[in-house]
């Protein structure tokens, strides 16, 4: 039986392809935390290896080296390890090179939002991820000219990449209806954990079995993202009413639901006064920065504390790296279908569950890795630990992390600009400073990580509880903020008649 592309739900296409624009964005992202353990010379401490330190304060920092500990690890035997092939370089220039995507990163953010304000997300996002994946492929041979040349190219990385979730929310607000806001955006954003389960578990069989070693990682990751830019180019366009094979019905439904089906060309300026003044945005971006916190410190460094102090082998490590992730992917799905719900049966209205959810999205993972740190070498009960920090962290992308999409769907673009630009502070600085802070890799040295992590992602919480919101903000729509409007209580169901000339949204 033959399918006809009208018969294709093309929201549900543009999802799919989103998410897996989302997982090449992470996979080259992702895969430099467990390829760079490979690229660097191994660790030393005093006279010899971190392990083989015999003080009795040295065993309470360091775990016991395993006897069949892979040759391939960093922390193996100086005798069993050929570092020819790698770069001398200490924790602060790794820390250095894992925190330059971040500085490009957050310089391209804000004017690609404004661009995809005005000509819409689809080739932005696109050309993008192209440009990404060309300095990936470049990687290996700027590696060899030493760690300079690399942190450049990292930069010019993220330049590149600072186009995909402007663009990416502003193709959301034009395809997504509000019953399936939760669902649409839950599956984009998975492909987060997705980049990272395949960024994590590739990585380390590439390494393993592909002659070559590292350097495979870089071309087979920015090979496939060029693969991906063909299709996207083929199958995605900017809004409903662009889109030749879209169904008559799936047009009317959308048109119905979300109203506005293509962009705006006369909407008005930027309204920067009211976004800079907007208390629940400031709240959103508050929190976002914790959470992304959380997120780029066991995105980075976990693979490291993996390696280093509980000495996985380089397979081992990505393999559960990768668990980490799936867990955490399967969490964000059912948590989306759960906050749909909720919002849908009107158990909850949207401000309550993004709040509730941002609650358990923060405090849950950062509690779960400061008992990790805690429970030491003990490796089952420390992974334990970080399955559940990872799965709890899952909760942030159905609050945090779509809840610029809920204040303002007209300018949704330049709000998650705006809002991962200032989060891309925590990209910047937690590599870095973890690397800081872990100069011998101790036990001693993570649990303050994992504290400092707890003690970030908790208050900037308490910050978004208090002044958060999920509802349309009144400048969403400057020309109607004198028009009357039929408003629902998300509560009783009663309809009401306001005016929004108001200056705050009271939930």
């Amino acid at each position: 039986m033959k399918i006809h592309p009208r018969h294709v739900s093309q929201r549900w296409v543009l999802a799919v392809m989103g998410m897996l624009g989302m997982t090449m964005a992470y996979m080259m992202r992702a895969c430099l935390g467990i390829t760079l353990t490979q690229m660097v010379k191994p660790v030393l401490t005093g006279s010899g290896l971190q392990i083989n330190i015999s003080s009795e304060k040295s065993e309470q920092n360091y775990c016991p080296m395993p006897d069949d500990f892979g040759m391939s690890n960093r922390t193996a035997a100086v005798v069993a390890v050929d570092s020819s092939e790698r770069f001398d370089w200490d924790e602060k220039t790794q820390g250095m090179v894992l925190s330059a995507f971040f500085y490009g990163y957050i310089i391209t953010h804000l004017p690609f939002g404004i661009l995809v304000q005005n000509i819409g997300g689809k080739f932005i996002m696109g050309f993008g991820l192209l440009f990404s994946a060309i300095f990936t492929l470049m990687t290996p041979t700027v590696a060899r000219m030493g760690s300079t040349p690399l942190i450049i190219v990292r930069f010019i990385e993220g330049l590149g990449e600072g186009a995909v979730f402007p663009s990416m929310f502003m193709l959301l607000a034009r395809w997504a209806p509000p019953e399936e806001k939760g669902m649409l955006s839950t599956l984009v954003f998975a492909g987060i954990t997705v980049g990272n389960i395949f960024g994590n578990l590739l990585s380390g069989f590439i390494i393993h079995y592909v002659p070559g070693g590292w350097p495979n990682v870089f071309y087979f990751f920015g090979s496939i993202t060029i693969v991906w830019f063909v299709f996207w180019c083929m199958l995605v366009y900017n809004d409903p009413k662009s889109h030749p094979l879209i169904s008559d019905a799936e047009l009317e439904y959308l048109q119905n639901s979300i109203g506005s089906l293509e962009r705006k060309k006369d909407l008005p300026d930027t309204p920067w006064k009211s976004i800079l003044t907007s208390g629940p945005l400031w709240a959103a971006i508050i929190s976002g920065i914790g959470a992304d916190w959380g997120g780029y410190t066991i995105g980075s460094d976990l693979p490291k504390y993996m390696n280093d102090v509980l000495h996985f082998s380089v397979t081992e490590n990505g393999v559960l790296s990768s668990i980490l992730y799936l867990v955490q992917w399967t969490m964000m799905v059912l948590s989306g279908i759960l906050a749909d719900l909720l919002v849908s049966k009107r158990v909850m209205g949207i401000t309550a569950v993004r709040k509730t959810y941002a609650i358990i999205g923060t405090f849950g993972p950062g509690l779960g890795v400061v008992c990790a740190s805690f429970i030491g070498c003990n490796k089952m009960m420390a992974i334990l630990c970080f399955t559940v920090s990872m799965a709890l962290w899952g909760f942030c992308v159905s609050s945090i992390c779509i809840n610029p999409l809920d204040l303002s769907p007209n300018y949704a673009s330049t709000l998650i600009a705006l809002a991962n630009s200032i989060g891309c502070l925590s990209g910047m600085a937690s590599p870095y400073i973890t690397g800081l802070l872990v100069p011998n890799r101790t036990l001693l040295e993570w649990r303050l990580v994992f504290w400092t992590m707890l003690i970030i992602m908790t208050s900037t919480s308490v910050i978004y509880v208090l002044f958060g919101s999920g509802e349309v903000q009144t400048w969403n729509d400057p020309a109607e903020n004198d028009c009357p409007r039929i408003k629902e209580n998300s509560k009783s169901g009663e309809l009401s008649v306001e005016h929004m000339d108001v200056n705050n949204i009271v939930d």
